[in-house]
């Protein structure tokens, strides 16, 4: 046992996990690591048919499993709807299976619901978001059970930001953060 009596499983027994997939999870994991009340955001795959898939067999489309990040939230500080109006601003959930210059199965717009009260809650946002018409297209996330999370490649986490200068990085990722930095200020974790 750690010297803090405990603590860790104290911390899990009040975090709940989101799994969501926004396209490329170098951007989704930066997004989500910015913001106050995450504790933890791990890249990985899910929503496919074998088990532990490596990074070049998702790419090639033939397993089914999409880019998603695995967050671990204090509820306390910062809610799940919270987490989806972010994840909703910050990719298009209005392409199926494409981000940008990212085109594939495995860059699918997709929320792994890992409760009905998450299911619940990702069915009212997107109602909402259509009553609204936030977008010009209509909204082709994925609703789906909690299935397996395989942990991405050790190179694939924190990609971000240990790479903020790599061309595809600063292309893509930066804008999401000012974006969050611009409407969100207040959700960021403090510098």
């Amino acid at each position: 046992m750690h010297g803090d009596g405990g603590r860790d499983d104290l911390d899990r027994q009040r975090t709940e996990v989101a799994v969501l997939g926004g396209g490329c999870f170098w951007c989704t994991e930066a997004v989500f690591a910015a913001l106050a009340g995450v504790v933890r955001v791990e890249s990985g795959y899910c929503g496919g048919a074998c088990a532990a898939p490596a990074y070049a067999q998702v790419c090639s489309g033939s397993t089914g499993h999409a880019e998603v990040v695995r967050i671990e939230f204090d509820p306390a500080r910062i809610t799940f709807c919270q987490l989806l109006e972010v994840f909703f601003a910050t990719h298009d959930p209005t392409t199926r299976n494409r981000q940008g210059y990212d085109v594939g199965s495995q860059y699918r717009s997709v929320i792994f619901c890992q409760s009905p009260r998450q299911r619940r809650e990702a069915e009212a946002m997107l109602a909402a978001l259509t009553a609204a018409g936030v977008f010009a297209a209509p909204i082709v996330t994925e609703l789906a059970d909690a299935q397996p999370f395989w942990p991405a490649e050790a190179e694939h986490q924190a990609y971000f930001a240990r790479n903020p200068q790599q061309p595809y990085c600063a292309a893509l990722i930066t804008p999401k953060l000012d974006k969050l930095r611009r409407y969100w200020p207040d959700w960021l974790r403090s510098a």
